[in-house]
């Protein structure tokens, strides 16, 4: 696919390319020139689309385990290949600032490359049976079974990773899948797509279909397919939840990730990392940092260094090499993050730095004395704002973070043993990241939060469990 071209790009129904019907504009966030087209699927062809791919996964479900392997491998290696082809039409699609797309291209490299070796370790186990006389010489072999067609709803902010983390594990554990691409951004899934069908696995096993939020609800509601794997807004989420009937459901959704540094936390190197953690590609990041709480003892410091840092940032053109903050991904997104500072100053907040817009790109924002009624403290904000805090113990910190509907991942900065083990045993949330901030991510392991922000997990292998079923044989 060529990325620049404007002509009308097809979707994909078992592998078979189709176009007509309603065209969507791709637009680039940035300069606002359209990117491509792309025909969209409408609900007579989203059915046909499950019953074609439901007989693709009659193939899938028969491959050996060298068979997916070797195909993941080869998707590994084809993004690799076009690493740059994909940094560009990511930074097109969504206005990701070019070093971070490049990073993205590399992670979804690694998420494939994981999916290739964890598909041939898939494993099983013996169990004895014999715990009882009328037992005697009975075993039991499990082993984990494909469940059918996985539907795969991915956000404009990753468009490759997050694509990658339900797709590959999808053909490592022998699934079918069908691909709601975010409508920010459906190229780069298409793209994605013609090395997927380059790569050995079957053809007709699986789909990319955009299609408006209705044609999408319609499928999570198809008991033909089996599981929905959805990362988004939790709103969207937990509304499709509830449609989705009996098929498995695993939630990849918000957060309002806190960050505790305390006195034993080396300031310089805190500081720098928090700072991206913060505002790169604009917050529009679901565990970026948002709210921080720092010691007492230190805060002075920190605030200091932590705007003199901020002020270093380059703000603009997503394309140039050393720009950390683009544009929000629409007028709405920016326009709701502008409402929400000039919220929280109505309600008494302190804007420290930042805090206006031009067109979609907003300032780094530095909010301090911000009411916890404030959408900036207790909602996502998606965008490049944090809330500056005090604490004096521990405890008054973690209960702090603790203080969200939200739990996806947290961080805590800390030299102090103890106080990271009380953090790591008292913060509710699917992970605490010592010494980084909760952006942190490596592509093979559990992630995934509680409370509003979902539930499940992904990671190659914990999603692999969450797409197969464990069945029983007895022999005796």
């Amino acid at each position: 696919m060529n990325s620049s071209s404007k002509e009308q790009v097809p979707f994909v129904v078992a592998g078979e390319k189709h176009s007509g019907g309603e065209v969507y504009a791709v637009v680039n966030p940035w300069d606002r020139s359209v990117v491509g087209k792309v025909a969209l699927a409408n609900e007579s062809v989203a059915d046909d689309a499950v019953q074609r791919t439901l007989k693709g996964f009659e193939k899938t479900r028969r491959l050996a385990s060298y068979e997916r392997s070797q195909a993941l491998a080869y998707v590994s290696n084809r993004i690799k290949e076009r690493k740059e082809e994909f940094s560009r039409l990511i930074t097109s699609e969504v206005g990701k600032p070019i070093q971070w797309s490049r990073v993205e291209v590399d992670r979804a490299v690694l998420t494939f490359q994981i999916a290739s070796e964890e598909a041939k370790r898939i494993e099983g186990e013996a169990i004895p049976l014999d715990l009882t006389a009328n037992a005697k010489g009975r075993f039991g072999l499990v082993r984990r079974f494909p469940i059918g067609i996985i539907l795969c709803i991915a956000p404009f902010n990753f468009p490759l990773n997050l694509v990658a983390h339900k797709v590959a594990p999808a053909i490592a554990s022998g699934n079918a899948f069908i691909i709601k691409p975010p409508p920010q951004a459906p190229l780069t899934s298409l793209m994605l797509g013609e090395i997927i069908e380059a790569s050995g696995y079957p053809k007709g096993a699986f789909s990319i279909l955009p299609c408006t939020n209705a044609v999408a609800e319609k499928l999570v509601t198809d008991d033909r397919i089996k599981m929905l794997s959805f990362t988004g807004s939790n709103a969207v989420g937990w509304r499709l939840k509830s449609k989705a009937g009996k098929k498995k459901v695993t939630l990849e959704l918000g957060g309002n990730a806190g960050i505790i540094v305390d006195k034993t936390a080396s300031l310089e190197e805190t500081v720098r990392k928090n700072v991206l953690g913060s505002f790169a590609y604009a917050g529009q990041v679901c565990i970026k940092v948002q709210r921080i709480f720092a010691h007492e003892s230190i805060y002075d410091s920190y605030r200091v260094k932590f705007l003199d840092a901020t002020k270093s940032l380059k703000v603009g053109n997503p394309e140039d090499a050393d720009t950390h903050v683009g544009p929000l991904i629409d007028d709405y997104a920016a326009e709701r993050v502008e409402r929400w500072i000039v919220e929280a100053t109505q309600l008494g907040a302190k804007v420290l730095i930042g805090g206006r817009r031009k067109d979609r790109v907003v300032e780094p924002t530095v909010l301090e004395n911000v009411p916890k009624s404030a959408n900036v403290y207790c909602k996502e904000i998606f965008g490049p704002v944090i809330t500056l805090h005090k604490f004096n113990t521990i405890e008054e910190a973690v209960a702090d973070v603790n203080d969200s509907s939200f739990g996806l991942q947290a961080g805590i900065f800390s030299n102090d043993y103890d106080n990271i083990l009380y953090a790591y045993d008292n913060i509710d949330a699917g992970a605490v990241i010592v010494n980084d901030n909760p952006t942190f991510r490596i592509d093979h392991m559990p992630y995934g939060g509680i409370k509003d922000s979902g539930f499940g997990r992904e990671g190659v292998k914990y999603a692999i469990h969450e797409m197969t079923e464990p069945k029983l044989l007895v022999m005796g």
